[in-house]
């Protein structure tokens, strides 16, 4: 476990002059293992740390930072933050700081449930489990095993520790490890080749990461679904009912709804400026982000304490259909007049803390699965998110791995290479179903947000029903 001189740390703070200082200690251990077709790619493992200093002084933030943990050398950063700051003051008074919002500051340690540390399995270990599921994927199942032409297997971990202090009072120590694996296969035909994944990423340890399923099941998934894809068509293009399952859900929530309430965005002139009280979605839905990992433990974008060193709380973003929150930081909740929300979050010790998501999702409804699906006279169910894009306008392009059929109720052949798309509003006002939370799940711990500095988070819920246009991609 990392450690760092508090004492230090404090005294450097008291010797600011500027009218608010923040120091963020973070030490991080990232561990990557990387096989594809038996071979190692990659196995390294990083150690990083130092310290961030943010400063408002003039009207004006700045920053610096340092990998020299010296009390001569943090003070020559507060310094040169401060110079920082001074120099942004001859500029325009566009990016004045009007204030920063009172906030309920972390004191104290805070760290996840960890169920087998990280630290007590070994690198050879590691590398094994690595090894074992890329070789269980191109093994692929029975007949379909000479489909399989190539695979992958990803094994990280982060593993950190942090103290942030702030001059009103914020003093947090935490600790924190976010483990992930991800298998990728690639069934060929010919020319015609089809990758699948499958993935977990928790926070917590190592028993969290395989509490649901082992290695080897999740290479088998990734096996399985990429042999199902390969004879599968291409949907035709047509606005439909499609029903979304939780890692659709998920990337929905974050990519077409969760950026353009950051309230950074929302004062750059998203299309959820000037919503807050207006119906923006369905009554059923609820959308939440939230630093802790409600409804079911362990979620990749779990956080207690923002970079702020603000305690994070549970935002009901959409309340029943309607728009009832943006996600703040502290600068931003000032301008609007509102409570932070926990939302400021940077990367690492030299990156300035921006306003990002956590742990983004709808809530559960009351419908089972099976009755969604027999409701439905013609449309698809959608199922494994790829990637995907929204602008500040609200139109959005996802890709999902697999599209079923749905004919009469009855769910019929798997599509594969699909598109959905669709303005934000209004695929959120035609929700008419969504699951109850016994199909409740985070999906998309395994991917990086990108807002200037990656980020993990995650996203989910249950199933919904809704009407958008679905098509084929590549």
């Amino acid at each position: 476990m990392h450690t760092v001189d508090m004492d230090m740390l404090h005294k450097v703070l008291d010797a600011s002059s500027a009218q608010y200082t923040e120091l963020r200690y973070h030490a991080r251990t990232l561990n990557e293992i990387r096989i594809v077709d038996g071979k190692v790619e990659r196995a390294r493992s990083v150690i990083k740390s130092g310290v961030g200093i943010r400063v408002l002084k003039y009207g004006r933030w700045g920053f610096s930072s340092t990998s020299i943990i010296t009390r001569d050398e943090l003070i020559r950063a507060l310094e040169q933050a401060i110079k920082s700051a001074s120099a942004k003051s001859y500029g325009s008074d566009t990016n004045t700081v009007r204030g920063l919002a009172e906030a309920r500051l972390a004191r104290g340690l805070f760290m996840p449930e960890i169920n087998g540390r990280l630290e007590d399995h070994s690198i050879e270990e590691k590398v094994r489990i690595a090894r074992e599921a890329e070789r269980e994927a191109r093994k692929g199942k029975g007949s379909k095993s000479k489909d399989i032409s190539s695979a992958s297997c990803t094994y990280r971990e982060m593993i950190d520790a942090k103290v942030i202090l702030s001059s009103d009072g914020a003093s947090a120590e935490l600790h924190d490890s976010k483990p992930e694996i991800v298998v990728t296969a690639i069934a060929g035909k010919g020319s015609m080749k089809v990758s699948a994944s499958e993935g977990v990423c928790v926070t917590g340890g190592w028993d969290d990461l395989f509490k649901d399923k082992d290695h080897l099941a999740i290479a088998r998934e990734a096996a399985e679904k990429a042999t199902r894809l390969l004879n599968a068509k291409q949907p035709r293009g047509e606005r439909t009912t499609i029903i979304l399952d939780p890692a659709m859900v998920g990337l929905l929530a974050h990519e077409a709804i969760g950026h353009v309430v950051e309230a950074d965005f929302v004062l750059s002139g998203s299309i959820a400026k000037d919503l807050l009280g207006e119906k923006v979605a369905s009554e059923l839905v609820t959308l939440v982000d939230s630093g802790t990992s409600n409804i079911v433990p362990n979620a990749a974008g779990t956080v207690f304490v923002d970079d702020e060193g603000v305690m994070t709380r549970s935002v009901r973003i959409i309340d029943k259909g309607v728009m009832s929150s943006y996600l703040h930081n502290r600068e931003s909740a000032y301008i609007f007049g509102v409570e932070p929300t926990g939302n400021a979050r940077a990367f690492e010790y030299n990156d300035e803390p921006l306003i990002r998501m956590r742990n983004t999702y709808i809530e559960p409804g009351e419908y089972r699965l099976d009755e969604m699906i027999k409701e439905v006279k013609h449309g698809y169910m959608l199922k494994g998110a790829r990637n995907g894009q929204a602008d500040a306008n609200g139109e959005f392009m996802f890709g999902a791995e697999e599209a079923y059929l749905i004919e009469h109720g009855e769910v019929k052949e798997v599509f594969r290479g699909v598109s959905i798309s669709g303005i934000t509003m209004d695929v959120l006002k035609s929700i008419d179903a969504i699951s109850s939370s016994n199909d409740f799940k985070y999906d998309i711990g395994t991917g990086y947000c990108g807002k200037y500095q990656p980020m993990k988070v995650d996203g989910g819920g249950s199933y919904i029903r809704c009407n958008a246009i679905v098509g084929g991609v590549q």
